[in-house]
């Protein structure tokens, strides 16, 4: 279901996490979490901090000179992550005067996604960013758009065989080894480190969903030995949230003393919150990743979500933006930058929100905390 560098990344990552310091609970584990990175790229780079990722004014203005393009090639548009990466991308290529001539949407589907990059191709752009929807069946198209000379920026995911530096610019992300911890150490916290818990991971070979799961697993296992995973079922999409719906309505039938429930990302978790809604378990426990409105109105009201591991998905994109103009410029870049993790509970959701989108929290969110 993974490739090996994968599973390479993963484990790497966990060694990490292992060779730490020892913790004495939840609450320090995520405090410690905004402090470090834990991921490791997709073929096992050391992190740049994204801080480190700048342009001079100089450099902002030789930039804005070259009239460059840039087009920005989503793997799936439908969520709040999704257009907070699109809209730090937008406000960075603005300040650097590169236009955006396409923003696609692949709906998860590979084939969709090819035809988008050779529909964009047509236009000669001279900046793609993008997360590849599969790393194995888009990276002839991506190959296509590098050897055109294209300047390749991604998002998460790199295709198969791509090399940073040759094939592309560099690769940001999250740190979502480290949100799948953060997951796992508020389900913890949420159980009082005790009870029976079951897992909705994403069924695909998707490195950024993969690292989450690994994480969420590993820190069960080996922090919490009270808390005992009785049931795991992975979910493919398109549809998502009704996936997730009829998983976890499964987990809860075939196990009514199940306390909680985690799910790899915010849209999943939508559907979990519906299976408990139907089951009457309004006492389950849900934790994910991936601050998107629904579920922090849920967290808001008091509801099944009692916390999340947030990417700065805004940031990120900003980030990628740069990355760009590095390459414009002929200028060095890190092969692998990441940001860290953000630990969410209803106490922190306010300052979250505006930390994750640069802006404030939207009416919904602040008048479910009333």
């Amino acid at each position: 279901m993974f490739d090996r560098r994968t599973l390479l990344g993963s484990v790497a990552a966990l060694a990490v996490l292992v060779a730490g310091p020892a913790l004495a609970g939840p609450k320090e584990a995520l405090a410690a979490l905004q402090e470090t990175v834990l991921s490791l790229g997709p073929n096992g780079e050391t992190p740049a901090a994204a801080s480190s990722v700048t342009l001079s004014d100089a450099e902002m203005a030789q930039i804005r000179e070259m009239g460059a393009t840039a087009a920005i090639v989503m793997h799936y548009g439908g969520n709040d992550w999704s257009q907070a990466q699109i809209n730090g991308l937008q406000t960075q290529f603005s300040a650097m005067g590169i236009e955006v001539i396409a923003v696609t949407d692949a709906g998860f589907r590979a084939e969709k996604q090819v035809a988008d990059i050779e529909t964009i191709m047509a236009q000669s752009p001279d900046i793609i960013v993008s997360i590849p929807t599969d790393p194995v069946a888009t990276a002839a198209a991506f190959r296509a758009a590098s050897a055109a000379g294209v300047h390749l920026v991604f998002m998460d995911n790199v295709p198969s065989g791509f090399v940073a530096g040759t094939d592309y610019v560099a690769s940001v992300s999250a740190d979502n080894y480290g949100n799948g911890v953060a997951a796992a150490h508020l389900m913890a916290e949420a159980l009082g480190e005790e009870g029976q818990i079951g897992l909705v991971y994403h069924a695909a070979d998707f490195f950024v969903t993969r690292q989450r799961y690994d994480a969420f697993k590993s820190t069960i296992e080996t922090d919490y030995p009270n808390i005992e995973i009785v049931a795991e079922q992975g979910i493919g999409g398109p549809d998502f949230s009704g996936d997730a719906d009829r998983a976890a309505g499964a987990m809860l039938t075939s196990n009514p003393g199940l306390d909680g429930i985690w799910a790899v990302w915010d849209v999943p978790a939508e559907g979990v919150i519906a299976a408990a809604r139907a089951a009457g378990r309004n006492d389950l426990v849900i934790t994910t990743i991936d601050l998107g409105e629904n579920v922090a109105i849920n967290m808001a009201q008091g509801g099944f979500v009692y916390g999340l591991g947030a990417q700065r998905p805004f940031n990120q994109g900003v980030t990628e933006a740069i990355l760009a103009g590095y390459a414009l410029l002929d200028k060095e870049a890190p092969a692998f930058v990441a940001l860290p993790a953000l630990p969410v509970t209803r106490e922190t959701l306010l300052e979250a929100w505006q930390t994750v989108y640069s802006a404030p929290a939207t009416d919904n969110v602040i008048n479910s905390m009333n």
